[in-house]
Parts: structure tokens; C-alpha cells; sequence
């Protein structure tokens, strides 16, 4: 089953970011089998990253729960919110 995993980061956070990036990559890499997307949001000028998407599939919500859970962004105390809803693909077909 696919999840669309959306996190806003908190504000003034850029540094835990930062500090934090290669730990999320390595996370993102570990489970590159379960990442269909991901990437971060940014700021309108383009400037600054505020959160991430990723859309993902897993077995069922508590698995992707535990990959939200477990990724060092999360763990650092990045996010203000995360929010994880079950997702189907439509465009492009197949």
C-alpha cells in the first residue's frame, strides 16, 4: 500500500536540518526499496527547505508509521507536524 508522508518543519529549525541531512539520506537509502519519491519542501523564493514529501509503500500504516518514526529528522525533533495518509497511484497508469 502506498503513503504520502508529509512533515512541516518547525520554524527556525534550519540547523537541526542541516546537522541531520546525511542521517535522513542514509535512512532514505536503507529503505530505498520502500521510496518511491521523496523529496523536501521549500520556501516560495526557492531559498530554504521547510519540510518533505515522500510517497512510499509499505505492508500497512504501522509499518509506515514506524519508518516516520525512525528517520532521523523525526528523531531530532525536526517536524511541528507529520501527517501520513494512504495514497493510490492513478497518472501515469501502470
Amino acid at each position: 500500500m502506498h503513503f504520502v508522508i508529509s512533515c512541516l518543519d518547525k520554524p527556525g529549525h534550519g540547523s537541526v536540518r542541516a546537522a541531520n541531512r546525511a542521517a535522513h539520506l542514509d535512512h532514505l537509502a536503507r529503505h530505498a526499496g520502500n521510496v518511491v519519491m521523496a523529496g523536501p519542501t521549500l520556501s516560495e523564493d526557492g531559498a530554504a527547505m521547510t519540510g518533505s514529501v515522500l510517497i512510499v509503500e509499505f505492508p500497512d500504516r504501522a509499518a509506515a508509521e514506524a519508518f516516520a518514526a525512525t528517520d532521523p529528522y523525526a528523531k531530532a525533533g525536526l517536524f511541528e507536524s507529520v501527517n501520513i495518509r494512504a495514497w493510490k497511484k492513478v497518472i501515469p497508469a501502470g
